[in-house]
């Protein structure tokens, strides 16, 4: 349901994904939200990502979306007649399916891709500069997986997310009205408010709350 409505962004080609934060505002119980990702995961209907927007923000992409999203990485490639690029191939089939969580080491990461053939370092750099995986700062040796073409969402994210908290913040009581609110329009987030408003009250940054009137969406204080 919520994968329908993930917005079109326009110029990137990025398959639908949800934050975790998003099925919390929807689910009360966030113990069951976990239990029941943890287990699609297991069954490989899904993938769940660590994203760098923020230390619990996580994105959750079926794994047939994040097949084809590395399927048009390497169309991309192919049409730069990159060379190496039986290392998508191997990465797919051999390290995505053997390897569910977010994060793996670099020694097992080299020997899943093994069962494809020889792996070169060069290897392991296209996997980066394609997005594929990105180093831990904490530690070189560990690798996030990591959504290709995403880095321009992630912006619209936090940018987003700064522009919904600083426009309710500059309300009088601090709040508003979920139905005009809705309405509104971001100038810096490709993303729907809709997309923020459950990003931001799943998280705890907003709550909501009925009145005679209709829904009220407004800003918790730290």
């Amino acid at each position: 349901m919520m994968r329908a409505q993930f917005p079109k962004v326009e110029k990137v080609s990025i398959q639908p994904f949800i934050l975790r934060s998003q099925l919390y505002s929807s689910i009360q119980d966030r113990t069951q939200v976990d239990r029941e990702l943890e287990l699609l995961m297991r069954e490989k209907v899904l993938r769940i990502f660590k994203l760098n927007t923020g230390q619990d923000d996580h994105a959750i992409m079926f794994m047939e979306d994040y097949v084809k999203q590395i399927e048009l990485v390497v169309k991309r490639m192919e049409a730069k007649k990159q060379e190496n690029l039986a290392v998508f191939e191997w990465f797919k089939t051999h390290v995505i399916a053997a390897r569910l969580e977010p994060s793996i080491e670099h020694q097992e990461l080299c020997s899943l891709l093994s069962s494809g053939g020889k792996v070169k370092d060069e290897h392991i750099s296209l996997l980066i500069n394609a997005g594929l995986l990105t180093r831990q700062l904490i530690d070189p040796n560990m690798y996030w997986f990591a959504i290709p073409n995403i880095g321009s969402v992630l912006k619209g994210l936090s940018q987003g997310r700064k522009e919904l908290l600083s426009f309710l913040n500059r309300t009088k009581y601090k709040e508003m009205m979920l139905a005009p609110l809705e309405k509104k329009r971001l100038k810096l987030s490709p993303l729907d408010m809709r997309f923020h408003l459950r990003d931001l009250i799943g998280s705890g940054r907003l709550k909501t709350f009925h009145t005679p009137t209709g829904l009220v969406v407004r800003l918790v204080k730290d």
